[in-house]
């Protein structure tokens, strides 16, 4: 094979002193607070195997992590802080711990520049603050910013969170819109299944933040913005067709106040202003699938370590039917691209 590089384009990492301000919050708030975030956190701040092997991993970008990517082949993490990120906490502690988080990781990546690059932290909840932490976070280098969608229940397609759009497109940085479990108005039916986390909640949570930000009108007024999203687009891509369908049906009936008409279909901004990487989702059909309806340009290899840190599914997408070029393109020329690596 004549690919060599392999970069993986969504790896979580938390600093302890974040973790530790998790515990608190479990400690201190209700379940009712947010049930999600004490589902996640409940069971990865724990005792079970799984859970210490994870806090483990999650906090280091030394020895074990290197190791871990030469033992998978992984040439390049593009690491940023794991759900629900900073966007928890009151407005002022969020942007303080921003800041910090942001210091911490970026020293991270100097010391190790060849095997890391970083996106930035912000608090949504200070749009204003969020935005001065992005253009300062990407003048020390780092390339676009995360945020782990809903922040305390609230969306960016809401105009007030647009600004961070708009620093985004200035800088021409991408936003990546990473899982986090649902808010406490939609994850009850999730919980009492077990669907709450990966399996099932992130990618309806997700998969429906990014839809709102399409219908929302928010790349008719940002047209250059970029947005990265995990885990194969979060199933939308599946649903191309049919999103198309019933947005013009919706438009068209104005049934809706707040489906109002766009300047192109749904699936022209997902296939133009998005792009997906293939975090925790190493199936040849649905990659092959993604590359076809998207494009080769729009696919993205990533891992999603630690959380599913599994070195041999690395095998899958050595041996996708694909030519040499568009394997380039998955493992390494379009996030180089992307986020100006």
């Amino acid at each position: 094979m004549g690919v060599i590089k392999r970069i993986a384009a969504e790896e979580a990492w938390a600093p302890s002193e974040l973790l530790q301000r998790y515990r608190k919050l479990l400690q201190e708030k209700p379940v009712s607070w947010d049930p999600g975030f004490h589902s996640l956190w409940g069971f990865f701040l724990g005792e079970k195997p799984r859970a210490t092997a994870l806090a483990r991993r999650i906090q280091t970008l030394g020895d074990e992590r290197l190791a871990d990517m030469d033992s998978s082949g992984i040439a390049m993490q593009l690491v940023f802080l794991t759900a629900p990120g900073v966007q928890v906490f009151d407005a002022p502690t969020g942007t303080s711990l921003a800041r910090d988080v942001n210091d911490e990781l970026i020293a991270h990546v100097r010391r190790h520049p060849d095997r890391y690059a970083a996106l930035a932290t912000i608090a949504p909840q200070d749009p204003a603050a969020a935005t001065k932490e992005l253009d300062r976070a990407v003048k020390l280098g780092f390339k676009g910013v995360v945020v782990n969608s809903h922040t305390q229940g609230k969306y960016l397609d809401q105009p007030e969170y647009w600004p961070i759009f708009e620093a985004a497109q200035a800088l021409d940085v991408p936003v990546y819109i990473h899982p986090n479990t649902p808010p406490a108005s939609m994850v009850q039916p999730f919980l009492s299944r077990g669907l709450d986390g990966a399996i099932y909640g992130f990618a309806v949570e997700t998969g429906l933040h990014l839809l709102r930000i399409v219908v929302g009108g928010v790349f008719d007024r940002f047209p250059k913005l970029k947005i990265a999203v995990g885990h194969l687009g979060e199933g939308l891509p599946f649903w191309l067709f049919r999103l198309d369908f019933m947005h013009r049906s919706m438009v068209i009936s104005e049934r809706y106040p707040g489906a109002k008409p766009l300047q192109r279909k749904v699936s022209e901004y997902l296939k133009e202003n998005v792009w997906v990487t293939t975090s925790g989702m190493q199936w040849a059909p649905a990659i092959l699938f993604c590359q076809q309806v998207l494009g080769f340009d729009r696919v993205l290899y990533a891992m999603d370590y630690p959380y599913q840190f599994v070195p041999e599914e690395v095998k899958v997408t050595d041996e996708l039917p694909v030519t040499e070029e568009q394997r380039a393109l998955l493992y390494h020329v379009n996030a180089e691209r992307l986020f100006k690596l």
